[in-house]
């Protein structure tokens, strides 16, 4: 075992902390932060893979691994194996994201054997035992079926049929209501032997525990694993190019509206300025220009919110809206006029100076517990982010000048918006495509969250 020289970083309440790297004796390397205010650990860790790598007939398989992960494994059934967490309040979970299978293990320290020992068999030997899959089966299409009719859902899922056509983004990363039942006990095992593998694994550990027992929990845990994964190959792709706009007939109370288009990478330079200016546009709060111009002023929306989303392949803007069905075109414009001038003139700098601030004390709250850091320095590697990024965060925030932020904000939407309705009235069905009614009987699609990420860009999403 051996660990890189400690670098200094700001964590909120914690004080000054140190991240280390630390690679094991069977070359497991995880970035570790010793955390002794409280007794217990957290763990987040990601395998490469995700949703992408499902069979193209049999989408969702990756989703249904995820949720029996948890159900099961070597000689415990599920009800034996949930009694051997609960008795140590032992937190074991596990997410299958478009890019990622991830993880997450939390545990007070003095049962930290136990809930290693249970993860590693939970990796390398799940049962998949009839019962549960089909309980875990019966589950997802229930979910399904209840997002067949569920406005944002379809708005989503139309939204990442449209934006990415035949791409593996495209797919429903929890099924459909044609792929579930067709899901085998094979297809999850051969997703598990060609998904969970050391050489695509990233892992972040915040707790008290020494470097030295770390380590050899680490190689107890991971060690085994196979060294290669078999991943099927994703080519990187630019979403649909705006502007466009897609109508879904649905008898619904309120109007959901999703619009978005091409976003910036996590590796491009210009990434944080897009970052910052995308905050003032439409990020959390009230402060933002969509909540203020849209449901402050006009009392147009219930909500109206954006977002960047980066995957390891692509990259997108995403807002979200609901309005009443006779307000919805007004809407919709408002938010097209709003995205209209903030692209041809750029934020303020009142606005940027404001934004700054905001994202600087964001980061602080990122790190203010153990999950949440450990789960912050995750996103960073699968950013390839360095490990010091956390120290480096504010000054990267800082630099963003006025003319970068109107550049980043000409960049992103310039060209208009990819826009879908789903309602009940055929608002500006002369300027829209719509999809027949049976779209609304199809299944619906996650949000758009991929991957998550942490609120802040400095080691954002």
């Amino acid at each position: 075992m051996h660990a890189s020289p400690r670098s200094p970083s700001a964590a909120g309440t914690r004080g000054a902390t140190k991240i280390q790297r630390l690679v094991s004796s069977c070359g497991i390397v995880a970035w570790f932060v010793q955390d002794a205010t409280v007794p217990s650990i957290a763990m987040k860790y990601a395998f490469g893979g995700g949703a992408t790598q499902d069979p193209t007939d049999k989408p969702g398989v990756g989703y249904m691994v995820s949720g029996l992960l948890g159900e099961g494994c070597g000689d415990l059934d599920s009800q034996t194996f949930h009694e051997r967490l609960d008795r140590r309040a032992i937190e074991l979970n596990f997410e299958s994201t478009r890019d990622h299978l991830r993880g997450a293990l939390r545990t007070l320290e003095d049962n930290r054997d136990e809930a290693f020992d249970l993860l590693r068999m939970a990796l390398t030997s799940p049962r998949f035992d009839a019962a549960d899959v089909e309980r875990i089966r019966a589950s997802m299409l229930a979910n399904l079926r209840q997002d067949s009719t569920d406005p944002w859902s379809l708005a989503n899922r139309k939204f990442l049929e449209v934006a990415f056509n035949d791409h593996p983004y495209a797919r429903e990363a929890r099924g459909t209501i044609e792929s579930v039942p067709k899901i085998e006990v094979a297809d999850l095992k051969g997703y598990v032997r060609r998904v969970i593998a050391k050489n695509t694994l990233k892992i972040a550990v915040v707790g008290d525990v020494d470097p030295e027992a770390m380590c050899k929990l680490l190689d107890r845990t991971f060690g085994g694993l196979p060294a290669m994964a078999e991943l099927a190959p994703v080519p990187d792709v630019v979403a649909a190019t705006p502007p466009q706009r897609v109508l879904i007939p649905l008898d619904v109370p309120q109007t959901v509206v999703t619009f978005g288009g091409p976003g910036v990478r996590r590796s491009e330079p210009e990434f944080m300025a897009a970052y910052v200016v995308n905050h003032i546009l439409g990020g959390p709060g009230l402060a933002s220009r969509l909540f203020r111009e849209v449901r402050e002023k006009r009392g147009l929306a219930y909500s109206v919110h954006e977002r960047l989303v980066w995957m390891d392949h692509s990259a997108m803007f995403v807002g979200n809206s609901g309005t009443r069905a006779d307000r919805a075109d007004e809407t919709v414009e408002q938010i097209e006029n709003q995205v209209r001038r903030i692209a041809e003139e750029g934020p303020t700098q009142q606005e940027l100076d404001d934004a700054k601030s905001y994202l600087r004390g964001s980061q602080m709250l990122a790190l203010n517990a153990s999950s949440k850091f450990a789960r912050t320095l995750l996103q960073h590697q699968l950013d390839k982010l360095p490990i010091d990024y956390v120290k480096q965060h504010n000054a990267v925030v800082d630099a963003v000048t006025l003319e970068d932020a109107k550049r980043a904000a000409q960049r992103l939407w310039g060209q208009g918006l990819l826009t879908i309705i789903v309602g009940r009235s055929p608002m500006g069905a002369a300027r829209s495509t719509t999809v027949p009614s049976a779209a609304t009987s199809s299944p619906g699609a996650e949000q758009l969250s991929v991957p998550p990420t942490p609120k802040m860009p400095a080691k954002p999403n």
